[in-house]
């Protein structure tokens, strides 16, 4: 099953900054259970329309294509790591 944690972010945004840290580590301790894709909202401002994105930094989990989990906002890394985990 291909689970991705898709990202959708921008440079001049500071929540997304304080989460770079947070999606790296989960990006190592989830290596092969899901993959990161991030996407620039700024670059790919058509793709964060489609997935209805309002407001940034916006966590997509997607199993298979299909959307299972969505959080907005800066959180905690554990708190962050603890909702990807209940979500694969």
């Amino acid at each position: 099953m291909a689970v991705n944690l898709l990202d959708f972010w921008a440079p001049w945004c500071p929540p997304c900054k304080i989460m770079d840290p947070v999606i790296e580590e989960v990006e190592k301790e989830f290596k092969g259970k899901v993959k990161v894709v991030r996407h620039n909202v700024d670059e790919d401002p058509e793709l964060a329309q489609n997935y209805s994105v309002l407001s940034i930094p916006t966590y997509v989990i997607e199993k298979d294509g299909q959307e299972v989990a969505r959080t907005t906002g800066a959180r905690p890394a554990e708190d962050f790591k603890k909702w990807v985990a209940e979500n694969l």
